[in-house]
């Protein structure tokens, strides 16, 4: 059983994924405003106040086992990434562009800032000693469902806005339905024809070689 002596954003946020609420579902169990949850996001080290640090101790001890064990497992991987960041180790994310005739699986995060939703492709953390194209394959199912297969890896770069180092990997649909399977972090899974990604995606945050892979299936 973890043990929290101090709640911070961090925790906070590892709860709320751990109990898969979305940010205004995790606000109402603790009653308290969505801006506040989206804050915990945005200063993961902020400590809380005590009213919500009691708060979070009712809501963890009356959470499932296997939303605690979520939860153990949430923070021993932001302790990974926080290791990475202080040894000057690069964080990389793998990222599946996962296609099925002519459609392309995207989701839409939640980001940190309350009104913002953004179109991406469906991606996951690289933790040590992982491989980049399991983990954009596993995540792919995690968080949408779909079984997909690596057809080729497209290429890397640090992401121009972000600067987060990104391993992308062109996919293949093998089997099952879309559907929103992380609503603690994304808001809507969907297919969409390649000639309309770039309504969802600025092209200019695109990855060249995503959009001459795209422009091929015409």
């Amino acid at each position: 059983m973890e043990v929290v002596d101090q709640w911070t954003g961090q925790h906070a946020c590892a709860l709320q994924f751990a109990l898969r609420m979305t940010q205004d579902e995790f606000a109402e169990s603790l009653g308290v405003a969505r801006r506040t949850i989206a804050n915990w996001h945005e200063k993961p080290e902020i400590v809380l106040r005590p009213e919500l640090q009691r708060a979070l101790d009712t809501a963890y001890e009356q959470a499932s086992e296997q939303a605690k064990l979520r939860f153990a497992r949430q923070l021993k991987a932001n302790d990974a990434v926080d290791t990475e960041a202080s040894n000057g180790v690069a964080l990389t994310v793998a990222i599946a562009i996962v296609l099925n005739g002519a459609d392309v699986l995207i989701v839409c995060r939640r980001d940190s800032d309350p009104s913002g939703i953004t179109w991406q492709f469906p991606a996951g953390i690289v933790k040590p000693g992982a491989s980049p194209s399991t983990v954009a394959v596993r995540e792919t199912l995690a968080e949408t469902g779909i079984h997909c297969a690596i057809r080729e890896r497209l290429g890397r770069r640090l992401h121009p806005l972000s600067g987060v180092d990104c391993d992308y990997f062109l996919c293949d649909y093998l089997t099952g339905t879309v559907e929103n399977r992380d609503a603690s972090e994304n808001v809507d899974a969907i297919w969409v024809p390649w000639q309309d990604v770039t309504r969802f995606i600025p092209e200019d945050r695109i990855f060249p070689p995503i959009l001459r892979s795209l422009e091929e299936l015409s």
